[in-house]
């Protein structure tokens, strides 16, 4: 990772995290706040629920006991029983749910009053002795003034329940308002973290684009380098090729001709000694036949020579008859069966050269570690290009273990790809070798199908 994309992410990261930490920290404060806010809420409502069930009670009350004064009938009771109940009810849920505990204890204390009054003033009807004393009970404000100030007191405190309600309302508003800042402004900082980010990365794109520009004019300038070193080392080692047959082919010449004349002029001058020296003692025709031989083993080994330094039957009689000889002279030399499968080919002078030398590395390499049973020497020849193969049943190698020192291999390769073919070897451990080779023709000639 370069300083560019560092750079990049020490800048947007922290703006990105920052972004998160406000936007929960405020969503957070929002929701305690505004569940806060709820709850009081509810107390609120569910105390002036209690509040209008009191005073309904009250007045259920109030008046089904005015009712049973009044006619004496006991149906009046029951709507007095059940707002007693309900607000005894009523009042047990607003000790649970309102904050104003001086107010409601003073409209406990009012409540229970006028639910005393009223149950005395039912026991004094029940009591037909004491009839006087309920009537002057209804006759009195007494009862009114306790409704009023029972209703004075729920008054005040639906007004602090509304307060209330008003107050829950405004924090939810504000908590609503605070998160709206607080997202937008973690929405700023996330579109300011990202901004940087598209920036830096855009500039970071740009960056990369100039180096790879870069790169890719250094690549394109090394490998143009690397072709033409290339180019100049193949064309420096095909000059070393062909200078190296030319002086093969001088020295095959010098030997041909000044060696070939001393070792001739030496056996004829011993033709005419030995005519001279006629009758010979045993001794001296033993002495003048072993200068025969010798003699005659320097001519063979003269022209032996000649022809591993330039093939003159490649010249003379042309590549397949040099290529038997060759294949027989191998077989003689190292007792090793080469079978020949020979086809006339149409090929230049140095790719007949790069074929003859081919097979004779791959006899030679043969010969020192192969160790076959059998030899295969082909020229096929196709109707685009002409395919040389030396096969053998012998030790094999691996042909990925080859390392540089494999000069033999490496100088076919390069022949062969000199006069634009290609070279194949292919090989295991005891399943032999072949070597194969491709030639493009030079003119073309009817073939035989592949």
């Amino acid at each position: 990772m370069n300083w560019a994309r560092l750079r990049t992410i020490a800048v947007s990261l922290p703006l990105a995290l920052l972004a998160v930490l406000v936007l929960v920290g405020v969503n957070e404060m929002g929701y305690k706040r505004s569940a806060e806010a709820v709850e009081a809420l509810g107390r609120s409502h569910t105390a002036r629920a209690s509040l209008d069930q009191v005073l309904q009670g009250m007045l259920n009350a109030e008046t089904g006991l005015r009712g049973y004064l009044l006619t004496g009938d006991k149906s009046y009771l029951r709507p007095y029983e059940q707002a007693v109940s309900t607000i005894n009810a009523s009042v047990r849920t607003l000790q649970g749910s309102y904050v104003g505990q001086k107010d409601l204890a003073e409209l406990s204390q009012l409540i229970e009053r006028k639910l005393s009054e009223m149950e005395l003033t039912l026991k004094l009807r029940d009591q037909d002795q004491e009839a006087e004393a309920w009537r002057f009970v209804l006759s009195t404000d007494a009862g009114r003034e306790d409704m009023d100030a029972i209703r004075g007191v729920a008054t005040r405190m639906l007004e602090r329940s509304t307060q209330q309600t008003m107050h829950s309302t405004e924090e939810i508003l504000h908590s609503l308002t605070l998160s709206r800042m607080g997202i937008a402004t973690a929405a700023a900082v996330g579109l300011l973290a990202f901004y940087l980010y598209l920036r830096n990365s855009r500039a970071l794109r740009e960056a990369d684009e100039r180096e790879q520009r870069v790169l890719a004019r250094e690549r394109d300038r090394l490998e143009q380098l690397v072709r033409e070193r290339t180019a100049s080392l193949s064309e420096l080692a095909h000059h070393l090729q062909q200078v190296r047959e030319e002086e093969r082919a001088h020295l095959a010449r010098e030997l041909h001709d000044e060696l070939g004349a001393l070792l001739t002029a030496a056996k004829l001058d011993v033709a005419r000694l030995k005519a001279r020296l006629e009758p010979l003692t045993p001794e001296s025709a033993e002495r003048l036949q072993h200068l025969v031989d010798t003699l005659n083993s320097g001519i063979a080994l003269k022209r032996r020579i000649i022809e591993d330094l330039r093939p003159s039957s490649l010249s003379n009689l042309g590549l397949t008859a040099s290529l038997e000889i060759l294949a027989r002279e191998f077989s003689e030399r190292s007792g090793i069966p080469v079978q020949v499968r020979l086809e006339q080919v149409q090929l230049s002078e140095s790719a007949q050269l790069t074929v003859y030398r081919l097979v004779q590395e791959a006899l030679t390499n043969i010969g020192k570690y192969a160790n076959p049973a059998h030899v295969l020497v082909s020229v096929d020849n196709y109707a685009n290009h002409v395919s040389v193969q030396v096969r053998d049943d012998g030790a094999g190698f691996d042909t990925a273990a080859v390392g540089a020192e494999a000069h033999g291999l490496r100088g076919m390769r390069h022949r062969v790809e000199t006069e634009g073919g290609r070279l194949t070897v292919s090989s295991a451990p005891g399943e032999g070798t072949l070597v194969s080779a491709v030639l493009p023709h030079v003119t073309p000639i009817p073939a035989k199908a592949s």
